[in-house]
């Protein structure tokens, strides 16, 4: 009788969970839907218990009634980071948890960290420059503006280490979610960086760091009772969902990339080394000897979901309308920036533009074109980790996008590339079921439970003017990003 692990992935919009034997077949999926809370313009937050940890506890409880008598080597939890939850000495959440780099709060304390602790220096220490995806100013924000709240912060978590904490008992983080806290921590030095440390967070006790594969403790007798899961299983550390979904489709060696369709766009090239990549992000690997260098677009999914609830349209009946548009939506040219962008702009005020808009474009355009933007996002993105020094050879697709022909086609035919579509998209929970066995001997780093079912080569017949649209799309943005800042200025 084979041994079942567990893997849940806490996402943006849900939570997902996967109940799989120890050679990688799945046994059972399932999700519980929540909604991120957006109080203010550029601020982005989620309730650890009513979301984080209520999502985890009801998966395991539905997988406790699932295992049949096989026994549960292990559990692994990955999340959405890097995210900002500050607790008292006991684990409990003194505020809502400020979220990725879709939180923007912090642009003030960017400039003021790099001012102060020079942006060479940070370049040179940390890999990247401070962004809205950075954790450092994020911290600084709640010293100035909540006060009260970081004179009672002991701890803080990311929503995979809260459960983990909540689970064993044990105050840990994994190496590439530390890598995420910029300027606190170093890719090139696996650790803290003390007086930086000392400067922006005094007196928070910091997590033990470990590699996302290793045991970080076992089940307690009071999260056994309320799981329905056996006392003393192991768990894993995990860690932030974009990487993980990279290790789920076998993206976990040099040369390799992943490109992830989301609520946003993320991709990960693997590396052997840490490098510097001024607009990226410059991380620790999941697995000990490997970095990433990688970036993500703010704004990708949720876009066409917003499209979607304006016109009143359903995904399949968008998709459809479409796929019947022209290349190029007839000339109209979508910027994603609607909230703010990540990779590789950072500009946290920059947003959102349809340009191009005449009375014969109708919601197919509109809809094509947040699809393309999607695809000259991730062009300028990629174009920018080659810059760097990134020679991604393999590119893997994978998430809820790849599953509709129409995305990955698009994004194919304006980047260049040929994408590989694994058979299993489930995304990163598949991928913490592969560290759960890892972590308990059922696997190794060398361990590849998916395999590739098509590929997606680009259309030559577009190249010419997918080209000529990208050039639009990048001269876009400088010519109105003094527009979009006075016009976020306004913004409540």
């Amino acid at each position: 009788m084979n041994d079942y692990v567990i893997g849940i992935d806490i996402g943006t919009g849900s939570t997902k969970g996967i109940l799989a034997d120890t050679r990688g077949t799945v046994v059972a999926e399932t999700r519980r839907m929540h909604d991120t809370s957006f109080p203010k313009p550029g601020y982005a937050e989620h309730d650890a218990d009513d979301i984080w940890w209520a999502d985890v506890i009801s998966i395991c409880q539905e997988f406790a009634g699932r295992l049949d008598g096989h026994p549960l080597a292990g559990l692994t939890i990955s999340g959405i980071g890097p995210v900002l939850l500050p607790t008292d000495e006991h684990g409990r959440p003194l505020r809502p948890a400020i979220l990725y780099g879709v939180d923007t709060r912090s642009a003030r304390e960017i400039l003021d960290l790099s001012d102060r602790l020079g942006r060479d220096s940070i370049l040179q220490t940390c890999g990247n420059n401070l962004t809205s995806q950075s954790t450092g100013p994020k911290v600084l924000w709640l010293r100035r503006n909540e006060p009260d709240i970081w004179a009672r912060t002991k701890m803080y978590f990311m929503a995979h280490t809260y459960c983990v904490y909540h689970l064993t008992g044990a105050y840990v983080l994994d190496h590439l979610a530390a890598s995420m806290c910029d300027p606190l921590y170093s890719p090139f030095t696996h650790d803290w960086v003390p007086g930086w440390l000392e400067q922006i967070a005094p007196g928070l006790q910091m997590p033990e760091l470990k590699w996302s594969n290793e045991v970080a403790g076992h089940l307690t007798a009071d999260a056994a009772t309320l799981t329905g899961l056996p006392e003393g299983t192991p768990v894993a550390v995990g860690s932030v969902d974009a990487f993980v979904e990279a290790l789920s489709v076998g993206v976990s060696e040099p040369g390799q990339c992943m490109l992830m369709y989301g609520s946003t766009m993320v991709a990960v090239n693997i590396s052997d080394r840490a490098m510097i990549g001024p607009d990226l992000w410059s991380c620790s690997g999941l697995l000990e000897g490997t970095t990433n260098l990688s970036g993500g677009m703010s704004t990708t999914g949720s876009l066409t979901t917003w499209v979607g609830d304006l016109t009143g349209g359903g995904y399949a009946e968008l998709t459809e309308e479409a796929a019947n548009a022209l290349p190029g939506s007839n000339g109209l040219i979508c910027l994603p920036y609607f909230s703010g962008e990540r990779s590789p702009i950072a500009d946290p005020d920059a947003r959102g533009l349809l340009c191009g808009l005449t009375l014969t474009h109708g919601r197919a355009e509109i809809y094509r074109s947040a699809l393309e933007a999607t695809g000259y996002g991730s062009r300028h993105l990629l174009e920018t980790m080659r810059d760097a020094g990134c020679d991604a050879r393999t590119y893997v697709a994978v998430g809820g996008g790849t599953t509709g022909g129409l995305w990955p086609q698009i994004m194919s035919d304006i980047i260049g590339i040929t994408q590989q579509i694994p058979k299993v998209t489930i995304g990163a929970a598949y991928g913490d079921a592969l560290l759960a066995a890892m972590a308990t001997d059922h696997a190794d780093t060398a361990t590849r439970w998916n395999e590739i079912d098509r590929e997606v080569a680009p259309n030559p017949g577009n190249q010419e003017l997918y080209d000529e649209c990208f050039l639009i799309y990048r001269g876009l943005y400088s010519a109105t990003a003094n527009y979009m800042h006075a016009l976020a200025n306004l913004q409540v």
